[in-house]
């Protein structure tokens, strides 16, 4: 196990580090870069021509690499449920990404069309794995079981999925900072996914984390590529999967408190500009509100990542006491 672990984290990462420049070079030559928006901060504005589509890689090459090192992982059931969960909502980021760099504009997948698509690919997964999802959800320290009947947990499961795709998402903003806490948040699954006996997949986020660090190579300030929504989206997808399968719900919010934070500002923002018209944040995301204080990129990217390291090993712990 742990030789296998690191020799796909090995390959997983010199992988990253042969493919990106090439990969980088091939999105400029085809024009494939980001396209800020309009009511983007003046600060950010000068990323307009920077490649992105980043993402696609840390999703492709762990698969791949996987395969190579432990193809008859791949028979496990587990794992092709999060697997499958990855590749799926990276396609709705990748299809997304195309638009966007079709139009030359921010205008990708309408949000209506982009939750249809999310709703049906979280409901076949249900469908096609819902053996193996434990229908239920476990609060941690009293050990407290609560069954759900599956026509209540379906729609639990969609409502997670879609608030982490989309909170994920809302992360990623700045040179290194989805990506540095989305490699934060996974260190404590890799632990509670070998406690609850998913060797497989445990072996699997290894080979996640390693892309996400060869990612990040190219991806911290002043980024060379971003991730795009094919990443991001992946990455929402690939954080409530784990939460499901393991029947980790509640020790996943606190583990990806960041991700949550993001999207509640959002969201508060949002009602109340509708209702009262009227701003709670300067900004959001709520990342960006620190730079309009003054705060360089760097040191709110840095400041982001020490908060999610007291909430991840505050979801470990949490996660622990679930088991």
């Amino acid at each position: 196990m742990t030789m296998l672990s690191l020799i796909a984290a090995i390959l997983t990462f010199v992988g990253m580090n042969i493919a990106m420049p090439h990969f980088i070079r091939y999105l400029k030559r085809k024009n494939i870069n980001q396209i800020t928006s309009e009511y983007a901060l003046e600060e950010f504005k000068n990323k307009e021509k920077t490649p992105i589509m980043g993402g696609l890689l840390f999703v492709v090459i762990p698969i791949i690499v996987y395969a190579i090192v432990n193809f008859k992982g791949l028979l496990d059931r587990h794992l092709q449920f999060v697997i499958l969960s990855y590749i799926l909502y990276c396609s709705v980021g990748f299809i997304d990404d195309a638009l966007v760099i079709r139009s030359h504009s921010n205008e990708g997948l309408s949000p209506k069309t982009r939750l249809i698509m999310e709703f049906c690919y979280t409901a076949f997964l249900f469908l096609v794995y819902s053996d193996l999802i434990p229908l239920q959800v476990t609060l941690p320290f009293a050990h407290v079981v609560i069954p759900l009947k599956w026509y209540l947990f379906l729609p639990f499961m969609i409502l997670l999925y879609m608030a982490e795709a989309n909170a994920v998402n809302f992360t990623d903003g700045m040179d290194g900072l989805c990506a540095g806490v989305s490699f934060i948040a996974l260190l404590p699954f890799v632990y509670l996914t070998l406690a609850k006996g998913f060797d497989n997949i445990a072996v699997f986020l290894i080979c996640v984390l390693a892309g996400l660090l060869g990612y990040l190579r190219f991806n911290f300030h002043p980024a060379k590529i971003f991730m795009g929504d094919s990443g991001s989206l992946a990455l929402g997808a690939l954080f409530a999967s784990l939460g499901i399968i393991c029947d980790l719900n509640v020790a996943l919010f606190f583990i990806g408190g960041v991700f949550v934070a993001e999207m509640f500002c959002v969201v508060l923002q949002q009602t109340s500009v509708r209702l009262f018209h009227k701003r709670v944040f300067s900004y959001t995301p709520i990342h960006y509100a620190f730079v309009i204080k003054g705060h360089k990129e760097t040191r709110v990217v840095l400041s982001f990542y020490a908060v999610e390291v007291l909430l991840a090993i505050l979801g470990l712990i949490i996660g622990i006491n679930s088991l």
